[in-house]
């Protein structure tokens, strides 16, 4: 049984998932440098072209090689403009699981983007990859996030109490660590059921582990 992903594409009617490559490096620095993804990811700030590089030369080709993970650019299918990226990290092949994150870029929110990209990517995992669970974590505090989680049919399994850094802003300007739960969801192949396939949000970030 294969412990590697695929170097794959996969297609919704308004969006299509693909490996990131290094004429997105500009469009990935700025979406990485927003308040809101700085404030609920584990991102490095000031996020750097240099940084977006590294993670798609380097990051994200190991860590689909190794069985790790996956990143896949979200663009949409009429002007292929990034729109966000979706990870799969914590990858155990022998239970089939894996984490699911996603950031959608500002100017791309409540658009349904991010449920339309999760929910592609569940399906894939399920269908195609024959996946037995899904795991998301949204901390406590990012509401958007967690309406994603909602309408893609997760479930909420409980609380990681103390488990997640946030950021916030100083009055002069810096980001300091902030200290909240983790809210801890679950998607399993049955819970797709009479989930539609365009769905509204508002946006959505979740964990996005520190990729560096």
């Amino acid at each position: 049984m294969t412990s590697t992903f695929p170097d794959i594409s996969i297609s919704t009617e308004r969006l299509v998932l693909r490996a990131l490559d290094e004429d997105d490096v500009p469009a990935l620095t700025e979406m990485m440098n927003d308040e809101m993804v700085a404030a609920w990811t584990s991102i490095p700030q000031p996020f750097t072209e240099d940084g977006a590089r590294d993670w798609i030369t380097d990051y994200a080709p190991t860590e689909r090689r190794a069985g790790r993970g996956l990143d896949l650019a979200v663009t949409e299918f009429l002007t292929q403009r990034l729109v966000g990226i979706i990870q799969l990290g914590r990858t155990n092949w022998r239970v089939r699981s894996t984490e699911l994150s996603y950031i959608i870029a500002p100017w791309a929110r409540g658009e349904g983007y991010a449920s339309e990209a999760a929910l592609a990517t569940a399906r894939w995992l399920f269908r195609e990859q024959k996946f037995e669970r899904i795991e998301l974590r949204t901390a406590a505090g990012n509401t958007a996030s967690q309406q994603v989680a909602q309408r893609i049919g997760c479930i909420s399994e409980g609380v990681l109490r103390n488990a997640c850094i946030a950021r916030t802003r100083t009055e002069d300007g810096a980001w300091v660590d902030l200290r909240t739960d983790f809210i801890v969801w679950s998607l399993l192949p049955e819970d797709l059921d009479g989930i539609g396939e365009h769905l509204a949000d508002t946006g959505g970030f979740t964990s996005f582990s520190d990729w560096n």
